[in-house]
């Protein structure tokens, strides 16, 4: 998973992704990847507008959003 953060910081892309907070509460969330640091990292986060810290092993689900073309038009 860690790897999948990593490239996604250098190809700069936004990720949808499922995560679990300590508390277990799972949430869908849109993140862009600004940093990795060892078992953690820092994103911002659409849904709350703002930057958080987010634990590697609480993501449970993480797929890049690709915006295909016909979509910009």
């Amino acid at each position: 998973m860690r790897i999948n953060i990593l490239k996604s910081m250098q190809l700069n892309q936004i990720i949808e992704m499922i995560y679990m907070k300590n508390s277990g509460e799972i949430s869908k969330r849109k993140v862009k990847v600004l940093s990795v640091e060892g078992n953690t990292f820092k994103a911002y986060c659409f849904l709350r507008n703002t930057k958080r810290t987010f634990k590697v092993e609480n993501v449970l689900a993480f797929v890049p959003i690709i915006h295909k073309e016909r979509e910009v038009v």
